[in-house]
């Protein structure tokens, strides 16, 4: 019996009570390593991981107000972030260590085992890249929404020799032997039936390097071409040079474009050109591989211009890391006459932030949505697609072999 005053615990019941709540802690440490062991890992269901994608190129901008979003390098294999492990939850074994250390030990390693086989299994699932984004439902332009007759269409011939300072005259054959190959490159991607639009047609064959704007205004109409210039596709034999991906690729909103800012990089080039030119992005797209053992990898598809004083006089030969380089009124003569803006205009007109667009566009009526990208692999130069001289490879600084 406790005697008033004297409220102190006997030094016995301290002990007792001390051991016990010890064996508790052990208990409790051990119960939750066991736990963590038998859980399977937990993996995302539904949707690859997506990594984040890293700011704007430099030489790159947006307005600040708009939305446009982040995103990779061009021809640059996604990034791979690794994947922080989780802490080993060993903490409450710690605190039983003055009852005994070798089974609080124990239960520590079990825990920190189930910790490692956990944060291995979320790495494993983080490493599968970006995927594209599927296509869209394309949206028709004013032409295919009234009927609007097609004379205006191939009255866009004499815009571009006007405004289009880097045209190359091809003879009528081959523009009647490219137009077939634009439908079959359209019937082996389901867009055979393609009409009244637009189109832009690639041939990166190194004796080519070419691009062509096609238009027809009928399904089974043979394509008229509007003109052609010279560009530059990639180049293989270094490290992160792909080949340019073949294929038909839908311009869309949901890989929004962007504006040069026409700054010098760290080699002293305007990598995507001057000030304001218009970076078109076709977003993901598997390049092939032009170093080491070769393979595909997922690359950033851009068409875009280039440093007008020391790149863009090459133009004609294979010297970019897989995106297309295009002259910089080429690019302008796009940007104005939305060529291939049928979905960016679409979507302005239900009121989304098209910011890109310029409020001085005059967008056609026959605005597209696709560049194509084929490879004739022509195994001897046409006059009519010359490569560049002597003198304009002479120009080119060592280091561009580094730029976009």
């Amino acid at each position: 019996m406790q005697h008033a005053g004297n409220n102190k615990t006997p030094f016995g019941a301290l002990r007792i009570g001390v051991a016990a709540l010890a064996v508790f802690c052990l208990m409790t440490a051990q119960a939750k390593a066991q736990q963590a062991a038998s859980a399977p890992a937990t993996v995302a269901q539904g949707r690859v991981a997506m990594p984040p994608a890293p700011p704007l190129p430099h030489g790159a901008s947006a307005p600040h107000a708009a939305s446009a979003p982040a995103r990779a390098l061009p021809a640059m294999p996604v990034p791979i972030p690794p994947q922080a492990a989780p802490a080993a939850p060993a903490a409450s074994a710690a605190s039983a260590a003055s009852v005994s250390e070798a089974a609080s030990a124990a239960s520590a390693a079990e825990a920190a085992s189930a910790a490692s086989a956990a944060s291995e299994a979320a790495a494993s699932e983080a490493a599968a890249p970006e995927v594209p984004l599927p296509p869209e439902a394309p949206e028709p332009n004013a032409a295919q929404r009234s009927g609007l007759a097609p004379k205006g269409a191939y009255a866009m011939r004499q815009t571009f020799a006007q405004e289009v300072d880097r045209r190359l005259t091809v003879p009528a054959a081959d523009q009647q032997a490219y137009g077939r190959a634009l439908q079959h490159a359209l019937d082996e991607n389901g867009h055979g039936d393609l009409a009244n639009e637009f189109v832009a047609l690639v041939d990166r064959a190194e004796n080519v390097q070419a691009l062509f704007v096609y238009f027809r205004a009928k399904p089974g109409d043979a394509w008229s071409m509007i003109g052609a210039s010279p560009v530059s596709t990639g180049r293989p034999g270094s490290y992160d040079h792909f080949l340019t991906p073949l294929g038909v690729f839908q311009h869309v909103p949901a890989n929004m474009d962007f504006r040069a800012e026409g700054t010098l990089n760290e080699f002293k080039i305007r990598g995507y050109g001057a000030r304001d030119m218009r970076i078109y992005d076709f977003g993901w797209a598997e390049g092939e591989r032009g170093w080491g053992k070769g393979g595909v990898s997922p690359m950033r598809f851009q068409m875009h211009a280039t440093d007008p004083e020391k790149l863009e006089p090459v133009l004609g030969m294979r010297h970019s890391k897989g995106c297309v380089r295009i002259p910089s009124t080429l690019n302008a003569f796009f940007d104005h006459h939305g060529i291939l803006d049928a979905q960016y205009e679409a979507r302005a007109a239900e009121g989304q932030s098209m910011w890109v667009l310029k409020p001085n566009r005059q967008t056609t009526s026959w605005a597209g949505h696709y560049l194509i990208v084929i490879d004739t692999a022509r195994k001897t130069r046409p006059a009519w697609s010359p490569g560049p001289g002597k003198a304009a490879r002479q120009q080119v600084p060592a280091a561009a072999n580094n730029v976009d």
